[in-house]
Formats: C-alpha cells, structure tokens, sequence
C-alpha cells in the first residue's frame, strides 16, 4: 500500500514538473499587443478602447488606452463602463435557460402559448411554430425590430414595454419560421418577456438575483448607469466622418429592448462571465445553469441555408482557422462597440470595448489570439547555458517615414521581433530577426531560413539611435 501511495506521489510530481516545463510566458507577446492596440487607437482615432485576456479561471492581461471622456480628459481604464449592447442577449438566453433546467418551460413551446398578448401577424399560412427556440436561434422569422425608429439619432427614442405590446400587433413575420436567419433584437426583448411572465418576476431583478450577484458581476447592469456618464461609464462617440471627426453621440437606454440591447459592463466582468462558462464546461455541479445546459446552448442549433451562419441558443458558433468551436458575440450601440469570443477547447478568451461606432471589437480579439498563438511553450528541462544578449537596448519606436508610418521593435524569445504600425493584422506582419554579431541581425524567413540583414547603429555615448536595412536608415522615434 505504502508502495503504491509513493507511485502515485511521483507520478503526479512528475506531472507538476512536465506542466512547468511546459508554460507559455506571454511577457513579451503581451507587450506587442500593448503597442499594437494604443497604436490603432491613434491611427482609427478611437477615443478609448480596454480589452482583457481570459485563461480559464484567471483574467491574464488586461489594457486600456485612450479616453472615456475626451472634453473632460477622463482615461479610459480596465473599470470602465460601456454599452455591450448585444452582448445582453447573452445574459437573456441564459435566463431562459435557467427557466428550461427548473422546468419551466420548454424549447419547442410556442411563444403564442408563453405570452398571452403576443399578437404579431403571422403572414405564411405554411409557417411552422414561432418557438422559444427559433427566437434563441434568429431562425423565427420575425422582423429584426420593434416598430420604433430607436436606432435613429440625436435622441434614439427606445420604446417602453408597453408601447412594444401595443405595436405589436401592427407588425408581421418577414419569413416563414425556420427558414431563414434574420437576426432580431425583437426576437430577443420577447424572450425578455418570456423571462418575466414565466417567472413572476421583473426581467432586470430575475436577471440581477439569478446571475449578475452569484456571479460577482458588481459592474454589469441591465441599463447604463447615469450617475456615472462621463466618469466610470464612458461617453460615447460616433463613427469617423468625412473630416475625420468624431461627435459625441447622446446617452440613451433601451428601455423596452432591455433584454436585446440594455446592458452595460466592462472587460473584467465579461473576463469573469467568461470564466464562469469555462468553469462550468468542465463541472458537472450546477452553477445558475446545468453543465449540460451550456454545453447544449453553445452546439450548432441553426445552420442558414447559405451554409455560412450557423448559431447556437443565444451565442454565435463558428469555426476558427485553427478548426477549433469558437462561441461568441458582438454588440453594436449608440456610440459603442464591444465583443467577446471563447474558445472552450483551449479555455481562451476576449472581451474589447471602444466607445465609439464603425469599428470592429472582433478584429481586435482575433489578432490578439494570433499573437498569443505565435508564443512557444518553455522547456526548463533543456539546458542552455550560452550567453544571452541583452536586447532590450534595441527596442522601441523607429520610423518608416514617407514610406510608412512607424514600427516598434520589441525583443521576442532571444530574437527582435518588428512590428509595422498601424497593422490590420499584426499577426501577419511581424517580422524575426536573430541576433548574429555585434549589433547584426538577420531576418528569419516565414521557412525558417536566413534572409536580409539589419545593422543597428549607435550614437557617440553608445545610445541605439537607427538601424539599416538593405542600404537604407529608420531613425529611432523614441523607446
């Protein structure tokens, strides 16, 4: 017995030992991204922009640049509030999920059947059953709004629930059900609804009691909190226009599109909503919902006829270019755009925030994790005992000018690693160099074989101050 019990006392040392070995340091691979993101906030002249990195239970980075209130100077930060729009129908079609594992209702129930003053005009004698689970999945066929012009600026004059049921009545299905994906955020505030008549209970205090406290989500609300615009929740701003400006959009609230498109948050909480999932996919203890429950909600439910979109209960689920599941989702509002994307396999995720229209939170979180996937994992067991160049005297900013704008080198596991600005896809443009002598180094090619060399050059106090590059000079901007 003895015997066995040291077996197994080894064998998960060993264990320990291999994972340490094992262990990506994404140090540097963080610093790229630092400099990447405040970059892109100068060049798309974003007015703040935060974002967090999620490992399973553990928020591994996190950043914010720029401003949450540029007339008042207030920085944008890791705390700071913004609109997640979309985003809310997360948290809905959590809630009525919640509701589907005590028994309260089914999938396949008919939303007629759920609110007894559903009276939408159903125009396809053909159509099958408008569903709780067509709503979850945009395959209902309902138009994509309310009948409100809410979207529409200065004032973005968002219904109450009331005036909702009242037009309701005037409005009818685009689509036969379950033929088509149309996305509707009237789909999802009747899941609201549903959420509330089911359970007795006002949609934001079942929300609030069910999901928000247990889950210590203490900066995540059903609407924008006023009291802190400008400080803590950041103003929001439009997207460019033709002189390059942004204008300061109103602050709204959804109102009766609530469940759709009223929440706000910031990138902790949507790290720590994040790990909530990863925990719950490994666990077979119920947390707000059953394991089995989010493993069901982030499967395929709906595949468009175009073979392109397929969407499971609530989330976007898509394929990545790694061939991993990928679940996630955008949202897009007055003055804000935010976004967050999980992968359950390597239990990764992001969330991006920038308070202003027409930019894409997802291009941000795709090259992050691009980056991230360039690291490679440390060995310890190898040893290395030849001495290592100090190459940090060789980073920082050098310009490209008139060619280009800037690039930032910055040191990349025993290499330099260079980095075009601005870069749509980082990832892509990063170019190695391996030290070779003195101040040379050469380009590693994409085959790993040798390419062109640069030379670094140093003033009289020894201070780096450019670099050559097939004849030609890049001065150094600053460090």
């Amino acid at each position: 017995m003895k015997l066995r019990l040291i077996l197994l006392l080894l064998c998960l040392t060993y264990l320990n030992i291999k994972a340490q070995e094992t262990k990506k340091d994404y140090t540097e691979a963080f610093k790229v991204i630092q400099v990447w993101l405040d970059a892109q906030k100068d060049y798309e002249k974003l007015p703040g922009i935060s974002a967090s990195i999620i490992k399973d239970q553990e928020i591994i980075w996190s950043g914010a640049f720029g401003k949450a209130n540029i007339e008042a100077d207030v920085n944008t930060e890791t705390t700071t509030i913004c609109s997640i729009c979309s985003i809310s129908k997360l948290f809905t079609a959590t809630a009525i999920m919640k509701l589907y594992d005590k028994g309260k209702l089914r999938l396949d129930d008919k939303v007629s059947d759920l609110l007894p003053w559903y009276n939408l005009d159903q125009k396809f004698a053909d159509s099958g059953p408008i569903t709780v689970r067509t709503l979850l999945t945009h395959s209902s066929g309902l138009p994509r709004e309310a009948n409100f012009p809410y979207w529409t600026g200065p004032d973005f004059p968002f219904p109450t629930q009331d005036e909702i049921k009242k037009e309701l009545g005037n409005q009818e299905t685009l689509y036969p059900a379950s033929t088509y994906f149309q996305y509707s955020n009237l789909g999802l505030t009747l899941l609201g609804e549903i959420v509330e008549q089911v359970s007795g209970i006002p949609f934001t205090t079942y929300v609030e009691e069910n999901i928000l406290k247990p889950l210590e989500l203490n900066d995540t609300r059903t609407q924008l909190p006023e009291r802190l615009y400008g400080s803590q929740l950041a103003i929001g701003y439009s997207a460019l226009n033709r002189e390059g400006q942004r204008k300061k959009v109103k602050l709204f609230q959804a109102n009766g599109i609530m469940a759709a498109a009223g929440f706000s948050s910031n990138v902790l909480d949507l790290g720590k909503f994040a790990s909530w999932q990863f925990r719950l996919l490994d666990s077979t203890i119920t947390e707000i919902i059953k394991p089995s429950t989010l493993k069901y909600m982030q499967q395929v439910h709906w595949t468009d006829p175009d073979w392109k979109t397929t969407w499971g209960l609530g989330f976007a689920v898509s394929k990545g270019s790694d061939g991993t599941k990928w679940v996630s989702h955008g949202g897009s509002c007055p003055g804000y755009r935010s976004g967050i994307q999980l992968n359950p396999k390597s239990k990764m995720a992001y969330a991006v925030m920038i308070n202003a229209n027409g930019t894409n939170p997802h291009k941000y979180a795709r090259e992050m994790h691009a980056i991230l996937k360039k690291v490679k994992k440390s060995d310890s067991t190898i040893a290395d005992k030849s001495p290592k160049k100090d190459l940090s005297e060789y980073t920082g900013y050098y310009s490209d000018q008139p060619w280009g704008s800037e690039s930032y080198i910055s040191t990349w596991e025993g290499k330099l690693v260079i980095l075009s600005l601005p870069a749509t896809s980082p990832s892509k443009s990063m170019i190695f160099f391996k030290h070779v002598e003195g101040d040379s180094f050469q380009k590693i090619r994409k085959d790993d074989e040798p390419g062109e060399m640069i030379v670094f050059e140093r003033d009289e106090t020894g201070k780096v101050t450019r670099y050559s590059q097939h004849g030609n000079y890049s001065n150094k901007i600053r460090d």
